[in-house]
């Protein structure tokens, strides 16, 4: 025989409150305010999820951590990478995650599988998360795939998240919070591994350096290597120098070398032998020419990026032309001539032609394209005159005074958007 109870509801003893209560066709379990639990190894039917999970708003995760089935995290990788340590794989468990600051792309998520469980099927999936914005749903379905997502895959970003260049090589920098900058001072190779999701962002911004040119014997002084420089403002915005090309170079998920140009050997003593040439600079289809030759008493200067000052006591010794071969803008300045008596003619530089007959140099560009102002290219002073710089500083791409001095080398730098 069934024993049957009817009731309507059930209060709470100490203060009559409800606990169990029907009303209408919806029966009310727990008082405001109250938990109700499942006892522990207890199951229930007809209460599962439905591939949703309760965010913990309250509990932003900022270092490593173990997810509880059933729950959703905001990770913030502002301050460096987050790895998250799965549940034990049970069928039907289910972990959701999103970026909590937009720093994913710069600070990835490392998903760690409990014990032997599966990520996508295999162990060949990645496991980090490196989509700025990037959310997700992971559920585990069985010891064969293990963890799968409802919502985007592990490695893709979700339609709608904007990615950005990602890119290695050189010296890298951040700066204006927004840009990264690759500085090469040396042969390298600028890798894209990730393009960016909208075409505009995908314009570097670059500024392309050559070796300067070495002065002649007690005669010219050598030239500032080329100086080209592109920008991408508005996306990529910064002070430049007058010679800036406004198109920047668009960049695709592929390996660039780069050729950063020595500067070119002085020659000392008397006169008669002229200075070496710098080295060019590449990066893409950019190429900046080393810069000139000074000349050696009584010859001309070469020409080059910026042309080489001419030889002393000959004023016919004209200086080298800049911007050799020809580009637009231009990438350096004439040389200046000799003079009849002891002053060599000045190198020429990036945004001014060398002095001729005072051995003045010309002047050299300046950019910020690093982040702060920097002269690049300038020439040297010649002999017996001027008031150039001191010794060429490496990676500035200065021409060399006469005073048996090599000239600066190269440096190519790239700048682009990055969040």
């Amino acid at each position: 025989m069934t024993s049957t109870i009817k009731v309507d509801n059930i209060q709470k003893v100490s203060d009559g409150s409800n606990i169990i209560k029907k009303c209408g066709s919806t029966i009310t379990i727990g008082s405001c305010g109250q938990t109700v639990a499942v006892a522990t190894g207890a199951t229930t039917s007809g209460m599962g999820r439905t591939g949703t999970v309760d965010w913990q708003t309250d509990s932003i995760k900022t270092s490593t951590f173990t997810a509880t089935s059933g729950e959703g995290y905001f990770v913030n990788t502002t301050g460096g990478g987050v790895t998250v340590n799965l549940p034990a794989g049970v069928a039907g468990a289910i972990v959701g995650l999103k970026d909590y600051a937009g720093t994913w792309s710069s600070n990835a998520v490392t998903l760690n599988p409990n014990g032997s469980d599966k990520i996508g099927g295999g162990a060949d999936v990645d496991p980090t998360l490196e989509s700025k914005g990037g959310a997700l749903l992971l559920v585990f379905v069985d010891s064969t795939q293990g963890w799968l997502t409802t919502a985007e895959s592990v490695t893709e970003s979700p339609s709608g998240i904007e990615n950005f260049i990602t890119a290695t090589g050189g010296t890298i920098t951040t700066v204006c919070t927004n840009y990264k900058v690759h500085t090469f001072t040396g042969p390298g190779t600028f890798c894209v591994s990730q393009i960016a999701t909208c075409a505009a962002n995908n314009a570097v911004a670059y500024m392309v350096v050559a070796g300067g040119g070495g002065n002649g014997n007690a005669g010219g002084a050598g030239g500032g290597g080329g100086f080209r420089e592109g920008t991408t403002s508005p996306i990529v915005p910064f002070t430049a120098s007058p010679l800036v090309n406004s198109s920047g170079i668009t960049v695709s998920a592929t390996s660039y070398p780069i050729t950063v140009g020595a500067g070119g050997a002085a020659r000392g003593g008397p006169g008669g032998v002229n200075g070496l040439n710098g080295s060019n600079s590449i990066f893409s289809t950019i190429t900046s020419a080393g810069g000139g030759y000074g000349g050696g008493r009584p010859n001309p200067g070469g020409p080059g990026g910026s042309g080489g000052g001419g030889g002393d006591y000959a004023p016919s010794a004209t200086g080298g032309s800049g911007n050799t071969p020809p580009v637009s803008p231009p990438q350096g300045n004439n040389g200046g001539a000799g003079s009849s008596g002891e002053n060599g003619g000045g190198g020429g530089g990036a945004t001014g032609s060398g002095g001729g007959g005072n051995g003045n140099p010309g002047a050299g560009a300046c950019t910020q394209i690093t982040g702060s102002a920097v002269t690049y290219s300038g020439g040297g002073a010649g002999d017996g005159g001027g008031s150039g710089p001191p010794t060429p500083r490496a990676n500035t791409g200065g021409g060399s005074a006469n005073a048996d001095e090599g000239a600066g080398s190269g440096i190519v730098v790239i700048r682009y958007k990055f969040q």
